[in-house]
């Protein structure tokens, strides 16, 4: 009888440890990396943002992620939009430039895409197609910036992506100067990819970088401008939770597991009587 019922500990206790190493497994889905993706803005679903931009960091049009901004604009015109990351946020920006009329330009011309942080720190991108040169007979250029994610603390001296704003500026870096004041047509997009527990750290700002006009409420329940729809993440919570408990529950189980095997295997087996 005694035999049977160890028996059925180790059975119960090597369960448990099955079950406990497939939840923490699971926990947190791997999310792959894609630098192939289109760099194409999305198509009008409802998510159509505003049709301007600002022309320098304070007065940068703010939009949300997910938004398509448009904007009609001159070549050679500095464009500008802000937009809040959170931490665990990889953003993608995308811009797509509808040039003039081919008859009306002299030459080829070259547009580049830069992202800055809060404290106007500009952010080096991933991967994507940040400077782009576009042939005399080009119709539109494309680009793109996949930054790194964002974190909710770092050293002061590091230069890491931290909650808060980041300002797109959009610009022509090679022109023949007779192109100078030509009309374009910009279609800017920001996305983001949730990167999950892999790049939690220990601390959080105590303030997100949202500086200068960001920082205006907009009227009734709407967020602050440079604010996520949602709100910023409260700091406290990451999955690293779910791997602390995980692994007290682990270590509490072979314990268990540990003290049944030295007690079944300690003690003498009874010899039955008369024998």
């Amino acid at each position: 009888m005694r035999t049977t019922r160890r028996n059925t500990l180790r059975r119960g206790c090597v369960g448990a440890l099955l079950a406990a190493v497939t939840l923490l497994t699971s926990a947190g889905p791997a999310v792959a990396d894609d630098p192939s993706a289109s760099t194409s803005p999305a198509e009008d679903d409802g998510t159509a943002g505003p049709t301007e931009a600002g022309t320098t960091f304070r007065t940068a049009t703010p939009i949300q992620q997910e938004q398509t901004a448009t904007a009609d604009a001159s070549t050679g015109d500095y464009l500008y939009w802000a937009f809040p990351a959170d931490a665990g946020q990889r953003p993608t920006v995308r811009a797509k430039v509808s040039l003039p009329e081919s008859a009306t330009r002299h030459g080829a011309s070259t547009w580049q895409v830069d992202v800055y942080d809060g404290l106007r720190r500009r952010q080096a991108c991933m991967y994507g197609h940040q400077t782009r040169k576009a042939a005399p007979d080009a119709g539109t250029v494309e680009l793109s910036c996949v930054l790194r994610t964002v974190r909710a603390w770092s050293e002061p001296w590091a230069s890491d992506p931290l909650p808060g704003t980041y300002y797109v500026r959009l610009t022509v870096v090679g022109l023949a100067e007779e192109d100078l004041g030509l009309p374009v047509h910009v279609e800017t997009e920001v996305t983001s990819a949730g990167q999950g527990g892999a790049h939690d750290v220990d601390g959080s700002l105590a303030e997100p970088l949202v500086p200068g006009v960001s920082v205006a409420s907009a009227q009734g329940s709407a967020p602050a401008a440079g604010e996520p729809e949602d709100g910023w993440s409260s700091g406290w919570w990451t999955a690293r939770w779910l791997w602390t408990v995980g692994g007290g529950v682990l270590a509490a189980l072979a314990a268990v597991f540990g003290y049944g095997l030295t007690r079944g295997g300690g003690r003498p087996s009874r010899v039955p009587p008369g024998v």
